[in-house]
């Protein structure tokens, strides 16, 4: 049986840079556009209509930010994974995008190859952010961490599998509990760790293991 590609919804507002976008995507095999926007509401109807699995977003368009609208494309369709491609690197911008949910955001100086690794690893459930990016999360959750120090073996443990890009099914799984527990207790982690969302937790647990 044919492998299904993954399908891939563009959303900027300049009709030239949706053109070299997909025409870098769509020559790698199992990578298909399978739509075009040039403002958010256009792409509300279309994530809803297309059910993309991945939606490649600016973060400013004619009639809104794409923080704003990763918040709302998640609300419309949960399961999609949200990568920001975009010339901003402002941390005020790249912070409110990551608390939106967006799994990467890259810069559009970055290099053609490494948007297509940077498409398949979110595919893969991994996060995908430029390094500017990376910094400025890990800073924000460090703040006022307070609880760093009360993490138990169990928080540790679910921290390395959300890093991997687990979900909380395949998490429970793993460790044994139901999926409710891993949902009650990533909340309480995230708490302790004062991070917003996955991928905060995700960031901050990666950068720890490195810097031990």
């Amino acid at each position: 049986m044919e492998k299904k590609s993954v399908t891939i919804l563009l959303v900027d507002d300049h009709a030239i840079v949706r053109y070299g976008i997909r025409s870098l995507i769509e020559r790698n095999d199992g990578l298909k556009v399978c739509g075009e926007a040039g403002t958010l509401q256009e792409a509300y109807h279309k994530v809803s209509d297309l059910k993309p699995d991945i939606v490649l977003l600016d973060i400013k368009l004619p009639d809104g930010d794409g923080a704003a609208g990763c918040r709302e494309i998640k609300k419309r369709v949960p399961d999609v994974k949200v990568i920001i491609l975009t010339a901003y690197a402002e941390d005020s911008i790249i912070l409110e995008a990551v608390k939106a949910g967006a799994e990467g955001y890259l810069l559009k100086d970055i290099d053609s190859k490494n948007i297509i690794t940077a498409i398949r690893n979110v595919v893969g459930g991994k996060t995908s952010l430029a390094n500017e990016a990376i910094s400025k999360v890990l800073n924000e959750v460090k703040q006022n961490c307070s609880g760093e120090d009360d993490l138990t073996s169990q928080d540790k443990s679910i921290l390395e599998l959300i890093s991997q890009g687990k979900s909380n099914k395949d998490i429970a799984k793993e460790i044994y509990v139901s999926e409710k527990t891993v949902r009650n207790n990533a909340s309480r982690i995230f708490k302790k760790i004062n991070a917003g969302n996955r991928t905060e937790a995700a960031i901050y647990w990666s950068k720890r293991k490195i810097l031990k």
